[in-house]
């Protein structure tokens, strides 16, 4: 037969387990829903995929909350990480280790304008006669701009990459987007 301090130590013993496991739990959960907030945009916003209206928007609110979500997964997850690293096994320490990284990447990545990265403007764009634009098929699409007895035109197919072109056509400056 137990006795009663026996008794009351494996219930305290079994709370602290299920606390642990909560923990556990809600450190993952943390993690995940930080890097889904920095992930989603860059998954919504691809170059050469079409975008909808509610997905431009769902990536807009994300990427604006994204370094304040972040910011907070980390103060939780480290105030969680520092409860569950005393009294584990070096195993369990190493988990939390290995979940933490991924945070701290995204931490510092919804801090990035990776859409610069994506859609960057071409560093040193040339112009060339027609003849010779030997990169442009005769059945290749182009942006074309006249303007005061001046003509250029941008390969669609350099543009859908690049979006835009800064030029100065006919001594007007423009920007063309695509």
């Amino acid at each position: 037969m137990m006795s009663p301090l026996t008794l009351g130590t494996n219930r305290m013993a079994t709370r602290a387990s299920k606390s642990r496991r909560l923990a556990w739990l809600l450190l993952l959960l943390v993690v995940i829903g930080a890097l889904a907030v920095v992930a989603v945009p860059v998954w919504i916003i691809q170059p050469f995929k079409a975008q909808t209206d509610r997905g431009v928007a769902i990536s807009y609110v994300l990427r604006s909350w994204s370094p304040i979500v972040t910011i907070a997964a980390v103060i939780i997850s480290f105030v969680i990480g520092g409860w569950l690293w005393r009294g584990t096994r070096w195993l369990a320490k190493a988990v939390l280790v290995f979940l933490l990284f991924p945070l701290l990447a995204a931490t510092w990545f919804a801090r990035q304008n990776h859409f610069e990265w994506m859609f960057h403007p071409l560093p040193h764009a040339a112009y060339v006669s027609p003849t010779e634009a030997s990169f442009v098929g005769d059945s290749d699409m182009v942006l074309a701009v006249e303007n005061n007895g001046e003509a250029v035109a941008y390969p669609v197919g350099l543009m859908a990459y690049h979006h835009v072109v800064q030029d100065v056509v006919g001594g007007t400056p423009l920007i063309a987007t695509y």
